[in-house]
């Protein structure tokens, strides 16, 4: 596609926030979640839980009684998280009036938690974490359903900024449909290492342990691209680096600007 094609495409898709570089930014900031001090260090707790085994068994768990518990833990805070996503845009869309505003002040919360999460690995006050241990042994009881339920809703303070910057993106997006596909590519970003780690807990133990040496990195780049995200919406040259990143989604099947 010829490149002034790309800038003429509809505007209300390429400016949208769930689509494009937005899915980019929604599937990085699950990742830095899911790599943070306030989740990767209860991975094993998490699986533990999940799979119903002590943690030292991990390990020797079969593929079979692995993979099911997984996946409906990550169903289950992922349908979660998506629920949030659709409120968000239902309660943008009814400030639609107002759009322009709308999506500055998106914009300006977007940046702000981003600074939150830049400056969080060097202020104490910003990087508090919630013990939910207790909360997660007891929704076990209920099953891998009622455990990611738990999760999503037992939110840590320091890893919060990077959802609710999604959910401040899903809330100037033009349709709640793209907002819940922007909250999926955000479980996704969580999702897939999760199970990754399910699958291969020994490995992916092993490579976390090198993680943890550069958590503070890691908290700033995805402070960085959160920052980012929200200068691109604010000064509206969000629009024409979409526009390429909607034509590059063309090519592998997950563009969702027709939604």
């Amino acid at each position: 596609m010829h490149p002034a094609h790309l800038i003429l495409a509809t505007a209300s898709s390429v400016s949208d926030p769930a689509t494009g570089v937005g899915i980019f930014a929604a599937v990085a900031a699950g990742l830095v979640s899911f790599l943070s001090p306030c989740v990767l260090p209860l991975v094993p707790g998490y699986l533990s839980t999940v799979i119903g085994v002590a943690p030292a068994d991990l390990q020797g768990a079969g593929t079979r009684r692995v993979l099911l518990p997984s996946l409906a833990f990550i169903a289950s805070f992922s349908t979660i998280f998506i629920l949030l996503g659709l409120g968000a845009t239902e309660i943008g869309s009814t400030l639609s009036t107002h759009r322009t505003a709308l999506e500055r002040g998106g914009a300006v919360v977007i940046v702000v938690l981003g600074v939150v999460f830049v400056l969080s690995p060097f202020v104490g006050r910003l990087n508090r974490e919630w013990h939910v241990e207790q909360l997660l042994q007891k929704a076990g009881k209920g099953g891998p359903i009622v455990a990611g339920a738990a999760f999503a809703l037992a939110w840590t303070p320091c890893v919060g900024p990077t959802l609710t910057a999604i959910l401040s993106a899903a809330a100037i997006s033009s349709s709640a449909a793209r907002g819940a596909v922007l909250l999926a590519f955000y479980s996704a970003g969580l999702a897939i290492p999760f199970l990754a780690t399910a699958l291969a807990f020994e490995r992916m133990t092993n490579a976390f342990a090198r993680v943890k040496r550069h958590f503070p990195v890691i908290i700033v780049a995805g402070g960085v691209v959160l920052v980012g995200m929200g200068l691109l919406i604010l000064t509206g040259e969000f629009t024409i680096l979409n526009a390429k990143a909607n034509a590059l989604l063309q090519g592998t099947g997950l563009d969702v600007s027709s939604v």
